[in-house]
């Protein structure tokens, strides 16, 4: 009998908010399937100020768990001729500033774009467009190139708190040998899609991954051929930094 293949969903990539009149359907989109994640109901009227604000807190509350994880690009979508994807992004800005401006660990890359994304085959239609794949690379790249930052501020800093590691064995290490808390700094594991696709032994490598978002450290998958990526690969594909607690 043969042996049934197993379910691919690749790595995770970005997150997809779908805006309607009444609703907004939270995606994750990994690099091989789009997931759905959560639909967050408005319960009243958007000429209510009191219940937009509900609703936008709770598309906000839905959204973290998967930007603790890392993933740090949002593209917003909502259908044309409508208004309800800038006024949210709009309310981002203005009531969490953290998220859109900051420079800080906790900043993301928002995008906006026209069309539904409520129902699978919507979806499925909407990741297939040049725009949306444009949308995606460019803020991916952004969010990348943000951490990469980071991580040459922590190159100059190593002294201060700050650990810079890039074998393999030494993140293992690092990574399973310590319980990382609030007080410990943020933890970033980043590695390039070729680093992970070239690997002898991805187990291993799925391993580390799995472990580090069970321990809430901040994981990303680049593209090798980004000015991140490439970066990255200069460290041989992988790295592991932390920044101090402030």
């Amino acid at each position: 009998m043969k042996r049934k293949q197993g379910y691919k969903r690749g790595y995770p990539v970005a997150l997809l908010v779908g805006f309607e009149d009444d609703r907004a359907v939270l995606w994750q989109v990994f690099s091989h399937v789009v997931k759905l994640q959560f639909t967050v109901k408005l319960v009243g009227s958007r000429t209510d100020e009191r219940a937009l604000h509900v609703f936008y807190e709770s598309v906000v509350d839905a959204l973290r768990p998967a930007l603790r994880e890392g993933v740090r690009s949002v593209v917003v979508t909502a259908p044309l001729k409508t208004t309800h994807a800038a006024d949210f992004l709009g309310y981002v800005r203005k009531h969490h500033a953290y998220l859109s401006q900051s420079k800080g660990p906790n900043r993301a890359v928002f995008a906006e774009l026209a069309g539904s994304a409520d129902q699978p085959h919507k979806v499925a239609e909407l990741v297939k467009t040049p725009e949306f794949r444009k949308i995606v690379a460019d803020t991916t790249s952004a969010e990348a190139d943000h951490i990469v930052d980071t991580l040459e501020r922590q190159l100059y800093s190593i002294g201060s708190g700050s650990v810079v590691l890039y074998s393999l064995k030494e993140i293992e290490e690092a990574v399973y040998d310590r319980d990382w808390h609030d007080d410990s700094g943020t933890a970033y594991l980043m590695l390039t899609d070729r680093y992970l696709g070239d690997s002898r032994d991805k187990n291993r490598i799925h391993r580390l991954l799995q472990i580090s978002k069970n321990k809430k450290l901040k994981t990303r998958i680049v593209n090798a051929e980004t000015p991140a990526g490439r970066r990255v690969s200069q460290f041989g594909g992988i790295v592991f930094f932390t920044t101090p607690a402030k």
